[in-house]
């Protein structure tokens, strides 16, 4: 990129977020913008999650983005590398490829509140912004765990989000850490191959059979002849997941039904009773997110599989020692150990009106209003921020709500005209943050005996959206100037209308 280029918006990061944001820029007439992309490729987390057996547990027609429907996905659960070449697809569809500056990590962004500007450092240059939509996703820093003796292990070490393609696992003695989405993928898709695998297990998942199955080429033929077909088979996969929600936000004794049937799932599979003790949880199913698969008790139950059920406690050379002590001789470790969501790094590169960092504003718990602007940041948007996530169904659905807050947020500052930013106010955060907080209340996800990342280190659930869909595309349909201070540009309205002050109410305006 140029030195010192100037742009109306900087979106950061080409998963589905930034790359949907583009869409919708150029839908809004909106060319003057660039997306950061600190890879050298688009696709976020289904770019960087390339490990066996990576799907997604969304149904493919409801994961993909309603205004770019795909009449000929192969599976009803999409794969990795299908998810991939959508989100290439829908690059070149829209035109976004001379917008996209790989290789442009940003290392940091920093208001400038005398130009009304953010000055954006990357490693590919400099660059302003008058608005800028973080769109980096939760899922995009891989978290791996401190275990003492680590760093002397002379085997292989990865993260799952970080596969190395080039290390044959054929023989091997591998040691898995982690029980979640990702992991039950990987080992049914290397148990057939790996000498020995030892499974180091913390909390036990709920685990529901995945329905998946090919999408038949007469299916894909009738989406392509008729997509009203396609819309319909979406909208149905969405109004089943909507009637879901009251179990898990109002009523989580209703999930019981749900746990007999996991539990007869895992019974199917699994002779073996002291196996199956290790593999129930004894929390409310939904308190983790559920997880879908048909292969990861089989696999489980085979003979060069040992589950261990304490976790693992430190390493000794080649030694992997559990908390119960137990130990197992290993050639690889790989961490399935998720990422860093509540405390995303990107937040302690972003400073704000008062010099300080998002991170530093966000010490307490992540907090933003309506999922998208913190107080002390102007002009600054996140797309799935703070109570955004989803335990039951598309994250899609709640990008394209956050997409049409973002549209009516530039048309307010295109009405106010002049150089102007919206800061949202403190108030207005802390109302929506309480309201959000007082629902979580009565959730399977606060209430449901678990400790999942869904929660910070303070146990404040920062990450799950307590509601529909539905409900929260009616709160982020409009951008509402009460909830945000207007602030101009020093001395420009004092040269039109005498001396005032740099901010003002928006409720004034």
């Amino acid at each position: 990129m140029a030195e010192h280029e100037h742009v109306r918006v900087a979106v950061i990061g080409s998963g589905f977020g930034g790359l949907g944001a583009a869409v919708r820029l150029r839908r809004e007439g909106i060319t003057d913008f660039v997306v950061l992309e600190r890879a050298d490729g688009v696709g976020g987390t289904w770019r960087d999650n390339s490990y066996p057996g990576c799907a997604c547990d969304v149904p493919s027609h409801l994961y993909s983005f309603s205004f770019a429907p795909n009449p000929d996905w192969p599976r009803t659960f999409s794969g990795q590398e299908h998810i991939r070449a959508y989100l290439e697809h829908v690059t070149d569809v829209f035109g976004l490829r001379p917008h996209i500056r790989f290789g442009a990590e940003v290392k940091l962004m920093r208001w400038d509140g005398e130009r009304l500007r953010w000055e954006i450092e990357t490693a590919g240059g400099t660059l302003t912004a008058d608005v800028v939509v973080s769109a980096t996703g939760p899922l995009s820093d891989p978290k791996t765990p401190e275990i003492p003796g680590l760093e002397s292990f002379p085997g292989k070490v990865f993260h799952s989000a970080r596969w190395d393609h080039d290390y044959d696992l054929r023989g091997k003695r591998v040691a898995m850490v982690g029980t979640g989405a990702s992991a039950i993928q990987i080992v049914p898709a290397i148990q057939r191959q790996v000498g020995r695998l030892t499974l180091f297990q913390r909390t036990p998942p709920w685990v529901m059979p995945r329905m998946d199955r090919a999408i038949s080429a007469a299916e894909r033929r009738l989406h392509q002849a008729l997509p009203f077909t396609t819309r319909l088979r979406r909208g149905l996969l969405w109004g089943i997941r909507e009637l879901q929600v009251q179990a898990f936000t109002k009523h989580p004794d209703e999930l019981g039904l749900v746990e007999r049937l996991a539990k007869r799932n895992m019974a199917r599979a699994v002779k073996d009773p002291a196996l199956r003790a290790k593999l129930t949880p004894d929390y409310r199913i939904g308190c983790k997110r559920i997880l879908l698969s048909s292969e990861y008790y089989p696999a489980l139950a085979r003979p060069n599989v040992d589950v261990v059920a304490s976790g693992l406690g430190e390493i000794r050379g080649s030694t992997v020692v559990a908390a119960d002590g137990s130990e197992a001789e290993v050639d690889a470790i790989i961490f399935g150990t998720g990422f860093h969501v509540t405390d995303m790094p990107i937040a302690e590169r972003v400073v704000g009106a008062e010099g300080v960092t998002l991170a530093e504003t966000w010490k307490g718990g992540m907090r933003a209003l309506r999922g998208a602007s913190a107080a002390g940041f102007p002009n600054w948007m996140t797309i799935i921020g703070p109570n955004t996530g989803l335990g039951n169904s598309s994250m899609i659905l709640m990008i394209e709500s956050q997409l049409n807050y973002m549209a009516d947020y530039l048309r307010q500052l295109d009405v106010l005209g002049g150089r102007t930013a919206l800061d949202a106010r403190p108030a207005a955060v802390d109302a929506w943050n309480h309201e959000v907080q007082e629902r979580m209340k009565r959730t399977v996800w606060n209430t449901g005996g678990c400790t999942s990342w869904y929660l910070d280190p303070s146990g404040r659930n920062t990450t799950i959206w307590p509601g529909t869909t539905a409900e929260f595309r009616r709160a982020t349909r409009r951008v509402d100037l009460a909830e945000y201070e207007v602030v101009r540009r020093p001395g420009a309205l004092a040269a039109e209308s005498g001396p005032v002050a740099g901010r003002q109410s928006g409720a004034a305006v």
